[in-house]
């Protein structure tokens, strides 16, 4: 179960207590800062892609695209980090002075990780709306994954967008992320948006939009 042990406009604890086997793991979410963000990316954002949902066009596109879920005959790493420089360089490139740095700890271990863009002019992902939060990054441990965590801090994120008057958080994955497309569902969130083309330096991979409707704030 889930419940808020304490909740201000700009700090939180998120409790999240999952039981698995015979055990529990408390999951503790907190706000922290951007200056902290070195520390986050110590959490490893890798994963082994086993699968990749196929794009297939149907009469050229007039007919819809469907997606077929097809295993690689050879499996491999990806990580956004590599690509991305890693997130202790974002507020180098951006003002992430509006955004929300949350770390997932579980007995004063930091497991995991999700970063919200919100209220930052320049930002495409964020369509000049000022009710909408994109989920920027999130990450869970290696060792974590499969506990949790990861729904505990999307959970998170959803409350934080929530209270500063966004209607929907967004969130960007590819069609090489399988588990996160399949968790991204599961947190009920509709795929809004597929563009084939989106990455020229990685034309095998295609860019899947998510959207979640969120509550209005009371």
């Amino acid at each position: 179960h889930a419940c808020w042990r304490c909740w201000s406009t700009y700090i939180y604890i998120y409790i999240y207590k999952l039981q698995h086997d015979d055990s529990s793991m408390n999951i503790d979410i907190t706000e922290e800062s951007s200056a902290t963000l070195a520390d986050y990316a110590r959490v490893p954002i890798a994963f082994e892609v086993r699968s990749v949902l196929h794009v297939e066009e149907r009469d050229e596109g007039l007919g819809g695209l469907a997606l077929e879920e097809r295993t690689l005959g050879t499996p491999y790493v990806k990580d956004y980090d590599a690509y991305e420089g890693g997130p202790q360089h974002w507020p180098s490139k951006f003002d992430v002075s509006a955004w929300a740095v949350l770390a997932a700890h579980s007995e004063g271990r930091r497991i995991g990780g999700a970063v919200v863009a919100f209220g930052t002019d320049g930002i495409d992902m964020l369509e000049g709306r000022d009710d909408l939060a994109v989920v920027w990054d999130i990450r869970v441990a290696p060792e974590a994954r499969g506990h949790g965590v990861g729904t505990a801090l999307f959970r998170a994120s959803e409350a934080w967008a929530a209270a500063r008057g966004c209607r929907q958080l967004k969130v960007e994955t590819q069609n090489v992320n399988v588990p996160a497309c399949r968790f991204y569902s599961r947190m009920g969130c509709e795929l809004g948006g597929l563009r084939r083309f989106a990455y020229p330096e990685l034309p095998h991979e295609v860019q899947m939009l998510w959207y979640k409707t969120l509550p209005k704030k009371e």
